[in-house]
């Protein structure tokens, strides 16, 4: 889920990026709801750049890269895997099983034999002016729990076999949870997320005809749902608005990909938003043009598009008090 930490004072503050590089094999062998035309993995690898950039360089967060694995064509999609809220990282347990393998990694040789992950992450990161490395390891470690440990995170794993979590499945408001029951997510996931998040409120929403509860929404600031215009979208929001205590401002855009998009609040920025870009849903991009108190910046998902990716999905962010 995308950094959504601290209350709602800090919502959508974020010091710490986790995201992780495309692999070729995505263009063929990713997982897709719907068949279509396959990948063109230069443009994909070229708007992952300009979206790893705007994290980095634009908005000035530490970005801790995982290498590519071509056996795991998915796991660019990071946030499936790990569920931030504050100080604890869940680690989930994915609805398809060939994505369990992300939550480990094999790596090529590396000259610091025989440092651990973390000790090569704050050795990476403890150099003057560093702010974005590809994490390797010479031997095989539990890739997305070593990154979030090296946070000082408190990690809490997914165990139970009867349970599935996707993190595409998670909206957090800052006031309280809302999980997407779909194929990827069961409702054992669901009470699994709400014991690791004791202090915030859980309730779950049936998802129908999309991969994920976030593939049509997601915050696009304090108190303001972002939703797609479809049925099953507006249905949805509507069983959120009967389960909360809270009432919620909305924004509604024509496209349900749309919707999918990342706030973020930047001490030196503000509100920021990031968007789809208006080439790919001009409609909605004039919805999100009225929101006269965001910096907003467009990014283009076209090609991870075409394999059920969305703008949050690639990447997993945290807000830390304090740098490595």
């Amino acid at each position: 889920m995308a950094g959504l930490s601290g209350g709602l004072a800090a919502f959508g503050r974020c010091t710490h990026a986790v995201v992780r590089a495309l692999p070729e094999s995505l263009c063929r062998q990713a997982l897709r709801s719907t068949a279509g035309p396959e990948v063109d993995f230069a443009r994909a690898e070229r708007e992952y750049q300009l979206y790893v950039g705007v994290l980095r360089g634009k908005l000035g967060l530490q970005v801790l890269e995982l290498p590519a694995d071509e056996s795991l064509p998915d796991c660019v999609f990071v946030e499936d895997v790990a569920v931030v809220c504050e100080e604890t990282a869940l680690l989930t347990r994915p609805g398809a099983p060939s994505r369990r393998k992300e939550l480990i990694i094999t790596t090529h040789k590396n000259p610091n034999l025989g440092l651990t992950l973390l000790q090569q992450l704050q050795k990476i990161c403890a150099k003057a002016q560093v702010y974005s490395a590809i994490i390797e390891c010479p031997y095989r470690v539990e890739a997305m729990k070593r990154v979030l440990e090296s946070l000082n995170l408190n990690i809490v794993e997914m165990v139970d076999e009867n349970a599935t979590l996707d993190g595409g499945d998670v909206l957090f408001t800052g006031r309280e949870f809302f999980v997407g029951l779909s194929k990827r997510t069961n409702q054992r996931g669901a009470e699994i997320l709400a014991d690791t998040f004791k202090d915030y409120a859980v309730s779950t929403v049936p998802v129908h005809d999309s991969l994920h509860l976030k593939s049509f929404c997601s915050m696009a600031g304090p108190n303001l749902i972002a939703i797609g215009s479809s049925e099953a979208a507006q249905k949805a929001l509507k069983t959120m608005q009967q389960m909360s205590d809270h009432r919620y401002d909305k924004l509604t855009v024509p496209d349900d990909a749309a919707a999918n998009c990342i706030y973020l609040n930047i001490p030196s920025k503000g509100h920021v938003l990031l968007h789809r870009a208006p080439e790919e849903y001009p409609e909605s991009a004039k919805v999100f043009e009225k929101l006269k108190d965001h910096m907003l910046i467009p990014i283009a998902n076209t090609e991870l598009e075409k394999v059920d990716g969305s703008l949050t999905c690639c990447s997993v962010l945290i807000n830390k008090a304090s740098e490595l």
